[in-house]
C-alpha cells in the first residue's frame, strides 16, 4: 500500500476523527497514484495513521475508511452494511416506512458514498469516483445484506446545474443489478404514500432527510390554513393535508412538479381540488397573494440552495431574509413559520441570523419554538460537523 505522509494539522484532525484529508502543500509531494487506491496515511515520522480511498483531483484527496490496515472486500462492505441496518432498525423509528437511508457516508463510516431504500429497489450514490472501481463489490454486498429487487445507481456531476441545462436526457440513473423499478414507484413515508422515479432527474421526488420534520408539521396542522413554497412534488402539503389542514396552498416554479404533488394528493385519497397549486417563481406568487390580502395560518417553506428562473434567483445565504420578509405579511399572528435549508456552509446560528434579520425589516418578531436537523437514518460523527446540513426551525410570529 501506498505511504503518504500528511501534514501535522491533517495529522490533529485525523486524530480528532475527521475522515477526510484536503489537498495541500503536504499532499502535492504525494507519489502519483490512482484515483481510488487505497493509501496508508502517515505521519512525518512515517507511522500510519489511517487507510483512504485516494482522489488525486478532488480537494478531498483522500477518504478514511479504517485507522489501521484493510483490505476492501465484498465481506469487509457487507460487514458495515450490516451494522448500518441494524442502527436503523434500533434507532430509526422507521413505522410504516419504506423510503429511507440505509448508509449515510461518512456517518456509517464509508465517506462520499450513500446509499437509500426505497420499497424494494436501493439507490446507490457515489459522490467521489474513488468508489467506481469497487461498484461490483458494492452491488456484491448490497444483493447479499438486503436482496432487493433491483438496484440502482445515480450519478452525481459536480456541475448539476450546467448539465441540467444543457443535457437533453434526465436519465441520471443505471440500473446495475436486478429488475427495473415501476415508473413512478410507489413507496411510503409515516403512513402516506408518495410516488417517486429512480430513472430520471436528480433527485427521485422524495427528499428522506425531512421524514421526521414532516411528523412535525403534521402534528400541528389540523384545522389551519397552509402555505407550502418550494413545494416540489409536495411531499410536506400531503403531510399536512393527510393531518387535517384546512387548505393548503403550493407554489412551485415546474408545472411538471405540482402535477405529481396533485398525484401525491390523490394516492392517499386526498382530493386535490379542494387545495390549492400555484405555478410560478415564489415571490412573484408571495406579491400576488399580499395583494389579495390572503392570510395563512401556517408557512413553510424548504428552498433549494440554489434556484433560478427567468426572473430571479434564489440562495440561501441572503435570500432567505428576503424570503421571510416578504412571508412574514401573509402569516397570521401566533402563526408558524417553518423554515429550512440544506445549505452545507451556512450554520445554525447563521440560519437564525437570516430569519432574524427578514422579520425585523417587516417588524415582526420570531420565537423559536423547535429546531432540528436530519433524522436517525442520517447520521454524522461527531468530529464531522460538514455532515450536519439539515436546518429547520419552526417559530411563532407576533407584531413587533
Amino acid at each position: 500500500m501506498r505511504r503518504c505522509k500528511v501534514g501535522p494539522e491533517t495529522v490533529r484532525m485525523l486524530e480528532l476523527g475527521h475522515p477526510w484529508v484536503i489537498a495541500d502543500k503536504y499532499t502535492r509531494q504525494w507519489p502519483q497514484g490512482e484515483c481510488g487506491q487505497l493509501i496508508a496515511l502517515t505521519d512525518q515520522r512515517g507511522v500510519q495513521l489511517a487507510t483512504a480511498l485516494f482522489d488525486p483531483k478532488d480537494r478531498i484527496v483522500a477518504r478514511v475508511l479504517a485507522a489501521g490496515p484493510l483490505q476492501l472486500t465484498t465481506d469487509w462492505l457487507a460487514a458495515k452494511f450490516r451494522a448500518a441496518d441494524r442502527l436503523r432498525q434500533q434507532h430509526g423509528q422507521l413505522e410504516e416506512t419504506n423510503a429511507y437511508r440505509l448508509v449515510n457516508g461518512e456517518g456509517d463510516g464509508l465517506p462520499g458514498l450513500t446509499v437509500d431504500r426505497y420499497g424494494e429497489y436501493l439507490m446507490v450514490q457515489l459522490y467521489t469516483p474513488a468508489w467506481d472501481p469497487y461498484l461490483p463489490l458494492l452491488q456484491n454486498a448490497l444483493q447479499q445484506v438486503f436482496q432487493p429487487a433491483g438496484i440502482y445507481r445515480k450519478l452525481r456531476p459536480q456541475e448539476t446545474r450546467a448539465l441540467e441545462a444543457k443535457s437533453r436526457s434526465k436519465d441520471y440513473s443505471q440500473l446495475i443489478a436486478g429488475s427495473a423499478a415501476p415508473v413512478p414507484l410507489q413507496v411510503l413515508e409515516n403512513g402516506l404514500n408518495y410516488l417517486v422515479d429512480l430513472r430520471e432527474g436528480l433527485n427521485t421526488g422524495l427528499f428522506p432527510d425531512q421524514r421526521r420534520n414532516r411528523r412535525e408539521l403534521m402534528a400541528r396542522a389540523a384545522g389551519q390554513r397552509v402555505l407550502n413554497l418550494f413545494a416540489f412534488t409536495g411531499a410536506f402539503s400531503v403531510a399536512a393535508a393527510a393531518a387535517g389542514a384546512k387548505q393548503v396552498t403550493s407554489i412551485d416554479v415546474s408545472q411538471k412538479y405540482l402535477d405529481i404533488a396533485r398525484e401525491n394528493f390523490a394516492c392517499n385519497r386526498l382530493n386535490p381540488k379542494r387545495h390549492e397549486f400555484i405555478v410560478g417563481d415564489v415571490f412573484a406568487a408571495l406579491k400576488q397573494l399580499r395583494e389579495q390580502q390572503r392570510r395563512f395560518d401556517i408557512i413553510l417553506f424548504d428552498p433549494p440552495s440554489f434556484s433560478t428562473t427567468k426572473k430571479s434567483r434564489f440562495s440561501t445565504q441572503g435570500g432567505t431574509s428576503k424570503l421571510v420578509e416578504a412571508t412574514l405579511p401573509l402569516l397570521e399572528s401566533g402563526g408558524l413559520l417553518i423554515s429550512s435549508s440544506n445549505h452545507q456552509k451556512v450554520s445554525l446560528e447563521e440560519y437564525l441570523k437570516e430569519l432574524r434579520r427578514g422579520a425585523l425589516q417587516v417588524g415582526r418578531e420570531l420565537r423559536t419554538i423547535f429546531t432540528s436537523g436530519q433524522p436517525e437514518d442520517f447520521p454524522c460523527p461527531v468530529s464531522f460537523p460538514e455532515g450536519r446540513y439539515l436546518k429547520f426551525v419552526i417559530s411563532t410570529m407576533t407584531a413587533g
